[in-house]
């Protein structure tokens, strides 16, 4: 379990001034806990974060007595990527939360390794769980997947003996779908009709006169008779 010292915070100092000292601002609260405004050091809370996320249980000091909690929020600037607050969700001790978890795929697909298309459809699952069992990920082995249609569902998942799965069983986390080539269709060439002129091109001058030469002459020889 990972430990966090906070202190608790004057209201009258704004988020900026804390920021300037290199602290976060922050604020703890749960169901059984009035929202208490605090601060964290921004160094110590950032290398935290990135090993508890949201699913790790934190034990915070400093805050009165010792409370067990959860990152249940955090800002970041959208430029410096630099922590601007966060949230802490305190924990009823003895009793069930209800969180999404982050799946992680292990193993490799024999389907795909078949050509096949291996489709990720969940990337998380929620359940309902105690804090002591709370897991930071549940692992999805893919290895199972063999031909096109297998697939693997929420109630599949291995969660601990506490948990209860909230996502619908049936859900599918993931599945394979047979690959299919889209074939592309050549233009089709027409031949040319000898002496046709092309569509969008005019006959020459010259050409037009030889046509209508003919029916000049059927005419005079009509008047000779």
């Amino acid at each position: 379990m990972l430990t966090l010292t906070v202190t608790p915070r004057d209201a009258k100092e704004s988020p900026d001034a804390l920021r300037k000292k290199g602290t976060v601002p922050a604020v703890l609260y749960g169901p059984k806990e009035p929202a208490m405004s605090i601060s964290v050091d921004a160094r110590v809370l950032e290398s935290l974060w990135k090993q508890a996320g949201e699913t790790t249980v934190i034990t915070l000091q400093g805050a009165g007595e010792t409370k067990e909690t959860l990152i249940h929020d955090v800002q970041f600037h959208p430029v410096s990527g630099r922590m601007l607050h966060a949230d802490f969700y305190v924990l009823e001790k003895g009793k069930k939360i209800e969180i999404a978890v982050p799946l992680v795929f292990v193993g490799e697909a024999p389907a795909e390794k078949a050509g096949h298309i291996v489709v990720k459809t969940l990337y998380e699952i929620e359940i309902e769980v105690l804090p002591a069992d709370l897991p930071r990920e549940l692992t999805v082995d893919i290895s199972k997947l063999t031909n096109v249609g297998d697939h693997i569902t929420a109630g599949e998942i291995p969660v601990p003996k506490s948990a209860t799965l909230v996502t619908d069983k049936n859900e599918t986390i993931v599945s394979v779908t047979e690959f299919k080539e889209e074939k592309i269709e050549e233009p089709v060439v027409v031949a040319p009709v000898a002496g046709a002129t092309p569509e969008g091109v005019s006959a020459p001058a010259g050409e037009a006169v030889a046509k209508e030469a003919p029916e000049s002459k059927k005419e005079t020889k009509k008047e000779g008779k």
